[in-house]
């Protein structure tokens, strides 16, 4: 269960960093409630980090939440925000997804 927990904070930190580039796109009241939904997401995203911490090891749990969050947001970058999709980003792209997935079939817990 706790891994579920750590995807889906690290889903929220994707998530932040969504509100972030809206954000900068906008101005005025809009660009307040992006920086609001920023906040929320941040809060939710820590606590959900915060929980999963007590059970799993911490570099484990935290590479793992900080690499969704990254592979993320270059998605989100590349496919809302319109960000290049060259081949090294790609590639090195693929190789945080592999050293995620190695990060958790080596995990103890």
């Amino acid at each position: 269960m706790n891994w579920i927990i750590l995807i889906i904070a690290g889903l929220f930190e994707v998530t932040f960093a969504f509100c972030l580039g809206k954000a900068k796109e906008t101005s005025g009241n809009e660009m307040y409630l992006w920086y609001a939904g920023f906040l929320v997401t941040l809060a939710i995203s820590m606590g959900l980090l915060m929980k999963v911490t007590q059970t799993l090891p911490i570099g484990t749990a935290y590479t793992i939440w900080t690499g969704i969050g990254a592979v993320g947001t270059v998605l989100v970058g590349i496919l809302v925000f319109k960000e290049p999709a060259t081949f090294l980003r790609i590639l090195f792209l693929t190789t945080l997804i592999g050293s995620i997935v190695g990060l958790k079939a080596v995990s103890t817990h």
